[in-house]
């Protein structure tokens, strides 16, 4: 690893939540030095002002303030407290500067949003936790969201998804600074996989997207094709059993639910395959016709556009313990 490379960073706000600024202790600031044989980073954590912070239901002492980040080779944003709340402009600046002087700026979940505050993200691929990728697009559309990956690797600015996506990103950085060898020796010690298959896609509750009133013909023809998901079912047979023209029921599905018909078996199938893959042992080849895609392939082609992995990843990741 280059020596600029040696000095970690964490900027601290009030009320961000444990498990971000925990990861960045654990993976930058615990010495293994003598247990790898090199010289590993030297982590410092700071605050706007250097007052003590309430971490989750830990109050933090720090005697750092921003000028901490001034000399730091790497600067983490581990996360951040409320997406309402915005960077104050002491650190935007400080991490305008230390982009300019080429230090490489990490966030970790939610911390995406002060970088993005800062400008750093304008132009650039970038990720955030899921959940807030709509809100993120809104506020900051130069930048290149892609809410479906763990993290994104810009060169000098890298981004991660939810909170634990901040260990894959942590790994990353390791592996790109040592090498894999050392990357997998900590990873092994903190039992964790080197890298993670798939993106956080994966970890999307599949929306039913039925904003239907219950009762109506509509949700009946609905409850009727989730039942019937293992059998060919096209947008005349759904019109058909509703009782109306193919073009009046897309027309309708469309303006009920904001979806259209072909998405919606395709949505309710993949949930369906999800829930087999991780209650039974039956073979992908079943789950899919068993879910109406036919045949592993066509289900596997789906998975990687939708979930962003493959159905044996997606089994090995979500298999309830003891099935």
């Amino acid at each position: 690893m280059t020596a600029r490379r040696h000095r970690v960073v964490s900027v601290l706000v009030d009320g961000m939540s444990t498990l971000e600024p925990a990861v960045a202790d654990e993976f930058f600031g615990l010495d293994r030095s003598e247990n790898l044989g090199v010289k590993w980073y030297r982590h410092a954590a700071c605050s706007a002002d250097g007052a003590a912070l309430r971490i989750g239901n830990f109050c933090v002492s720090l005697d750092r303030g921003l000028e901490a980040v001034a000399r730091a080779d790497t600067v983490i944003v581990p996360g951040w407290c409320g997406i309402d709340r915005h960077a104050g402009e002491d650190l935007v600046e400080a991490l305008q500067r230390a982009y300019r002087r080429g230090a490489r700026i990490v966030s970790f979940c939610t911390g995406a949003f002060a970088l993005a505050d800062a400008g750093l993200l304008d132009g650039r691929p970038a990720t955030t936790h899921w959940a807030f990728a709509d809100e993120f697009r809104s506020r900051y559309p130069k930048v290149a969201l892609n809410p479906a990956v763990l993290y994104i690797d810009d060169g000098q600015v890298l981004t991660s998804a939810g909170a634990a996506a901040s260990i894959d990103l942590s790994m990353h950085v390791i592996r790109r600074d040592f090498g894999a060898e050392i990357a997998n020796t900590v990873a092994r010690n903190l039992v964790v996989p080197p890298h993670r298959r798939g993106g956080q896609a994966q970890f999307v509750d599949a929306p039913l997207a039925t904003q239907v009133e219950a009762g109506n013909a509509l949700s009946e023809t609905l409850d009727w094709a989730a039942a019937r998901l293992g059998t060919p079912l096209s947008v005349a047979d759904l019109a058909a059993h509703a009782h109306i023209s193919p073009r009046h029921f897309s027309r309708q599905f469309r303006a009920s639910t904001g979806t259209t018909p072909h998405q919606w078996l395709i949505t309710q199938r993949l949930g369906l395959a999800q829930r087999l893959l991780e209650s039974t042992d039956h073979s992908v080849d079943h789950i899919a016709s068993v879910a109406g895609f036919g045949t592993g392939a066509a289900m596997r082609a789906h998975f990687q556009s939708a979930v962003r992995t493959s159905p044996a990843s997606y089994r090995h990741t979500f298999r309830a313990a003891g099935t």
